[in-house]
């Protein structure tokens, strides 16, 4: 069994590559109105996820053992609502060698747990659903749309 490494990228061409990725977290009406009110008993949920998923974008490498280090020159996270639902938007770019396709997945998955942990107390039926990548862009295999 060969043992588990980083992949080198040293070879590699930097290049400008993006990603962008979306999930959803599922709750009660009512909870969705004291969110966008900013009436939840933790302050204000959307403002406090999107900063998570920022910080989780630059600090996906310490998360996840096998990615690489980059330097991230934009990091977006957006919300989008229906009557019972959040649908959050991460979209990330980079100058590099390898994409950023881990760094918009984390952003998405962060910001839902954030939201989560911040109504959890209102609302015991949430639920985190569809993290997935939505596109990517750069590098050997081009640009790819998955939605």
């Amino acid at each position: 069994m060969e043992p588990t490494r980083m992949v080198d990228v040293s070879g590699k061409p930097v290049t400008a590559r993006e990603a962008a990725a979306k999930g959803v977290v599922r709750m009660k009406p009512e909870t969705l109105a004291l969110m966008k009110e900013g009436k939840t008993p933790k302050g204000d949920v959307l403002a406090t996820a999107q900063v998570a998923g920022f910080m989780a974008a630059k600090q996906t490498s310490s998360l996840i053992p096998m990615c690489h280090p980059l330097i991230l020159d934009e990091v977006k996270v957006e919300f989008g609502f229906t009557e019972e639902s959040v649908e959050i938007t991460a979209a990330v770019k980079c100058s590099g060698r390898t994409g950023v396709e881990m760094e918009a997945l984390t952003a998405v998955a962060v910001s839902a747990l954030t939201i989560y942990d911040m109504c959890k107390a209102i609302d015991q039926t949430m639920r985190i659903d569809s993290i997935r990548l939505v596109s990517k862009s750069g590098g050997k295999s081009g640009t790819v749309v998955l939605e």
